[in-house]
């Protein structure tokens, strides 16, 4: 899994990469995304980065991207609505 976490000064800037980041993982905070553990989507978003948004970036922007480890992610401590997101749900 990564963690990629946003600030942008510019609203358009900051929903337009909130857009692009839906297609690749889930919102767990305003700026902050949940992203699919995978060397090409990771690699899509470094992309993305490089190409539309560095060349754009004040001195108030920033983003960060966090690999977490399989052992990292059993030490997450979840409070919340957080809390039951990776149980499984049954539905019969």
């Amino acid at each position: 899994m990564y963690i990629v976490a946003y600030d942008f000064a510019n609203d358009k800037t900051r929903v337009r990469f909130a857009k692009f980041l839906e297609k690749h993982g889930e919102r767990i905070q305003y700026s902050v995304w949940k992203i699919k553990n995978s060397k090409r989507v990771l690699e899509n978003i470094i992309t993305e980065v490089e190409l539309k948004y560095k060349k754009h970036f004040t001195g108030a922007d920033s983003i960060y991207i966090f690999r977490m480890c399989k052992g990292c992610d059993e030490k997450i401590k979840r409070y919340g609505y957080a809390e039951h997101e990776e149980s499984d749900l049954i539905c019969l």
